[in-house]
């Protein structure tokens, strides 16, 4: 009887054990098979597209590899790096620049654009990061224009959609004949050298650029003393305050820390 019992309990013990290892296997598969299961991916980080003016030295121009350099873009490069965002710069045309971002074609615009009211009615700036003034570029033999007045007869070049544009605009009228329009700062510049125009109101600091990298051209500048200064900004939709926020809040920390300083003097010294 002892001997029954005992052959019975261990084939039951191996009857039990054997089902044991089935379960294990049957839990081991469900377990490989779980971690086998793919990863989700994490989601791409958001790339901003600025827009930017291809020939606007010294803040924004292309190379001889296409690429866009220039102080706008190392101040642009800066900022993203400061709060965080990747950013890729396309070059626009400046005449449809702000209508590239209402559409959504661009999230930001930098290509020293200058802060006007009109302009706000439409887009939202950044607090200003750069201040200048416009000038009138002149054959040097011409010795008679010391002021925008003295226009007034002449027929003058100037970069279409531009604050000198505008400023032309007052004192010629705005539909005038003698003013002639072009698509770039260096357009209308070269259009003065040829005797196209009789004189090209324009940026100072890109058309100083200009001359100094064209040594031949024999012009001359002369800055009207009743020019106003004109602050530059970084332009966003109105309907994107928190990109604006950040933009302000990376542009004063840059200040502070002396990297803009730095940026700065490489394009325009100290």
């Amino acid at each position: 009887m002892i001997k029954m019992f005992s052959r019975h309990a261990r084939t039951l013990a191996l009857t039990a054990g054997f089902v044991g290892m089935l379960g294990l296997a049957a839990c081991g598969k469900q377990e490989d098979k779980s971690a086998a299961a793919p990863a989700p991916q994490a989601a791409a980080a958001r790339v901003y597209v600025v827009g930017v003016e291809s020939a606007y030295a010294p803040f924004s121009s292309e190379n001889e590899q296409k690429d866009v350099v220039g102080f706008d873009i190392d101040v642009m490069k800066a900022l993203a790096k400061k709060i965080g965002i990747e950013v890729k710069f396309v070059p626009t045309p400046f005449e449809g620049f702000f209508n590239f971002l209402a559409q959504g074609d661009r999230d930001l615009l930098i290509s020293a654009i200058t802060i006007t009211d009109e302009r706000k009615k439409t887009v939202a700036f950044s607090e200003p990061y750069f201040v200048a003034t416009q000038t009138i570029a002149l054959p040097a033999a011409n010795t008679k224009v010391s002021k925008m007045d003295d226009l007034k007869p002449l027929t003058v070049g100037t970069q279409s959609a531009t604050s000198g544009d505008e400023l032309v605009q007052q004192v010629l009228g705005k539909n005038s004949a003698k003013i002639k329009r072009f698509d770039s700062t260096p357009l209308a510049l070269k259009e003065l050298e040829s005797g196209g125009v009789d004189a090209v109101v324009a940026d100072e600091p890109v058309v100083k650029n200009y001359i100094a990298n064209n040594p031949n051209s024999k012009l001359r500048t002369v800055t009207d003393p009743d020019f106003p200064k004109e602050d530059y900004g970084i332009a966003v939709r109105k309907d994107d305050p928190e990109l604006l926020a950040k933009i302000n809040k990376g542009l004063a920390e840059m200040k502070a820390d002396g990297s803009f300083a730095a940026i700065s003097a490489q394009y325009f010294g100290k």
